[in-house]
């Protein structure tokens, strides 16, 4: 069965998996990049090399989804997958289902913060980063690395508000609600409950191991995850745009990301008065 470690782009994901798959997957809590692989992302062309689909048209993998996740849950083990597309249905083709996901752990986090980390690792200006979290038919796709396999991983992510809310309204599978700020400043106290939760719907009776959680969160700081990347690259980061010799620091700002000292005041009224409802309901405002 699958756990997915779902979210809108750029709202913690990756930190969360680097959480997750130390805990789980090191001997000691010692962070190491390729831990990551023991999350993969879904979709993507490896998944579903076996089913018949155009690359060249955006959304054709979607009639697989459901049968890619079958075969994947064939070895009947637990598996846990990074994705960012929505939770519902694309062209009549159901994202998941219930026979294949025995839960979510979905991050949110402040809109106001996750256009200024958009807009640095998309490269886009205010304008162009307001209407990518606001476009409702938004789509994202790997262009750098599979030039050649076209839409293969593409993954229907809509806009920031529909994201969070397909995830959080669906009754299908359990979903637990991640507030990235709440893991940025309480981060031993809700990784400890994100533990909790995992083994709970997975009915692991093993004993939290609390010194190895104090290991993990230490050996996935921020700080600890920018040096990593300084000193060694980071396989998600994407090329500068006009310089492929150079790449976009994924690890850019971490908590020093403040929408109050960066956002355009404009953009900041606009992302309000959109979002206001989500806000609210989040406690953003």
């Amino acid at each position: 069965m699958i756990i997915w470690i779902a979210s809108y782009p750029k709202s913690g994901n990756t930190w969360l998996r680097a959480l997750i798959s130390t805990y789980y997957f090191s001997k000691d809590g010692t962070f190491d990049q390729s831990l990551l692989k023991e999350i993969d992302q879904f979709p993507t062309k490896k998944y579903l090399e076996d089913f018949n689909f155009d690359k060249n048209v955006p959304g054709d993998t979607c009639k697989h989804w459901v049968k890619a996740q079958e075969k994947i849950n064939l070895n009947k083990k637990l598996k846990f997958f990074k994705t960012h597309n929505v939770f519902g249905r694309l062209n009549n083709y159901d994202f998941t289902n219930s026979q294949n996901s025995i839960g979510c752990l979905y991050v949110v986090r402040d809109p106001r913060n996750v256009i200024t980390s958009l807009k640095n690792h998309y490269q886009l200006d205010d304008d162009q980063a307001f209407k990518w979290m606001t476009n409702e038919k938004n789509f994202i796709y790997n262009t750098q690395k599979f030039k050649d396999l076209g839409y293969s991983d593409f993954q229907f992510i809509s806009s920031w508000s529909t994201n969070y809310k397909s995830w959080k309204v669906q009754k299908k599978i359990p979903t637990k609600i991640i507030k990235y700020e709440d893991l940025l400043n309480q981060t031993y106290a809700v990784f400890l409950d994100i533990i909790k939760y995992v083994n709970k719907i997975t009915k692991n009776n093993e004993k939290v191991d609390k010194a190895k959680i104090k290991k993990t969160l230490i050996s996935t700081s921020f700080e600890k995850l920018k040096k990593n990347e300084i000193e060694n690259g980071f396989s998600e980061a994407v090329p500068i745009r006009g310089d492929k010799s150079k790449k976009v620091s994924f690890f850019h700002l971490g908590p020093k990301n403040d929408w109050n000292k960066l956002l355009d005041k404009n953009l900041k009224v606009k992302i309000e008065k959109i979002f206001d409802k989500n806000l609210n309901e989040l406690s953003y405002n």
